[in-house]
């Protein structure tokens, strides 16, 4: 297995949050890293990063409802959009 160097990570899926329904009891697995192929949630691709800083973040709900999931991975409220992307875009649009 070949190991990903912890440069530039976590990586930015998208400047936008996603809504997912959400069914009660049911454990969503948030990836936190950004290397997954299955966003927003883990695929388990943070354990090829070197030193495995990175973990998912488990959540379950108690209620069917519509979640709005962070994507940029810049949210100070993970697994849940706090609006950060807003500043991420500002930034890309920078250069």
């Amino acid at each position: 297995m070949e190991t990903i160097p912890n440069t530039d990570l976590p990586r930015i899926q998208a400047c936008e949050p996603i809504a997912i329904s959400v069914e009660p009891g049911k454990v969503y697995s948030w990836c936190s890293c950004g290397l997954t192929l299955k966003t927003p949630f883990c695929d388990s691709a943070h354990k090829n990063i070197e030193g495995m800083p990175y973990r998912s973040v488990k959540v379950q709900f108690e209620t069917a409802q519509e979640v709005w999931f962070c994507q940029c991975k810049q949210t100070k409220t993970p697994p849940f959009c706090d609006g950060s992307h807003n500043h991420v875009k500002a930034d890309l649009n920078k250069d």
